[in-house]
């Protein structure tokens, strides 16, 4: 057994208990995919980062579910970055973390964190009435056409017509693994919905959005910083944002309100990158006893 570090943050919020909650293993990420799942499983957090040395990069960042391994996360990301720099791992306004998805650029701005996501890549159309079937909602729910999107982990962006819609929606798993089978999915990767509509929780906001999982999962996930990248890109694409900066919010309904800046880098039809940027807030700080790296 190995005594680490580790930071529980909230991220994309400036206060406790926002958000959505991380907790950051300093020099973890030579464990072994068992025992970093089991962490994640004894915080009944969704996701978890470990920390390592990096060749290509200021340091190496690892995502885990409960359930698996997953090759990036943007509120982790926010995470990782509040929680080196409360313990003056790095200096500086900028660093590069080596994730499964490439290299992901980090700026800081005073309290908020920067973080380029890579180019969107589009992917596979869903049709609409089973998305619907998914999330229990009529068709006429869905406002534009589904489709998975990706700025470093996949997600079947599906617009909805209002607050009410958004509310009522609930995750069934039968369609939603036809869903994930239409995209090339399988097993553990359940590709689910990303809900958005196109009005803010608050009058702040430009867009308010849901992410619905399943177990071992937590039910809800409070804020989701890749797919919130992801969503942005769809809507630019498909002109159904006029800004090229706007403010995304998640987790009002949960009593977890959470917010990113995001914004475009480049024109709407060849986007080179999204970055979305957050505060976190560091909740608590101790030490994890865990099995030891893997040989």
């Amino acid at each position: 057994m190995s005594w680490f570090d580790f930071d529980w943050v909230d991220a994309f919020t400036d206060r406790a208990f926002g958000g959505n909650g991380c907790a950051v293993v300093h020099g973890g990420a030579a464990l072994s995919e068992d025992v970093c799942m089991a962490y994640v499983r004894e915080t009944s957090l969704v996701e978890c980062t470990f920390t390592g040395p990096s060749e290509v990069a200021d340091v190496r960042v690892r995502y885990f579910l409960a359930s698996r391994e997953i090759p990036f996360a943007g509120h982790p990301t926010i995470a990782t970055v509040v929680a080196m720099r409360s313990r003056g791992l790095f200096q500086g306004d900028a660093l590069t973390l080596e994730t499964g998805a490439g290299i992901v650029s980090i700026q800081l701005n005073g309290d908020e964190i920067e973080m380029t996501q890579v180019a969107p890549q589009f992917g596979s159309m869903v049709p609409a009435d089973l998305v619907a079937s998914t999330i229990g909602l009529p068709e006429s729910a869905i406002i534009s056409p589904p489709q998975f999107v990706s700025t470093g982990l996949p997600f079947c962006i599906t617009v909805l017509r209002d607050h009410d819609a958004l509310r009522a929606a609930k995750l069934n798993e039968g369609p939603l693994r036809e869903v994930a089978a239409k995209a090339g999915y399988s097993g553990s990767d359940m590709a689910e919905p990303f809900l958005v509509t196109l009005e803010g929780a608050t009058s702040a906001g430009d867009t308010f959005s849901r992410l619905l999982m399943l177990p071992p999962s937590p039910p809800e996930d409070p804020f989701t910083g890749s797919a919130t990248g992801a969503m942005a890109a769809y809507l630019w694409k498909y002109g159904l944002m006029p800004k090229d900066s706007f403010v995304a919010e998640q987790g009002h309904n949960m009593g977890r309100p959470g917010w990113a800046t995001v914004t475009r880098v480049g024109p709407a039809d060849a986007m080179t990158g999204i970055k979305v940027a957050g505060q976190g807030y560091v909740l608590m700080r101790g030490q994890v006893d865990l099995p030891g790296p893997a040989s």
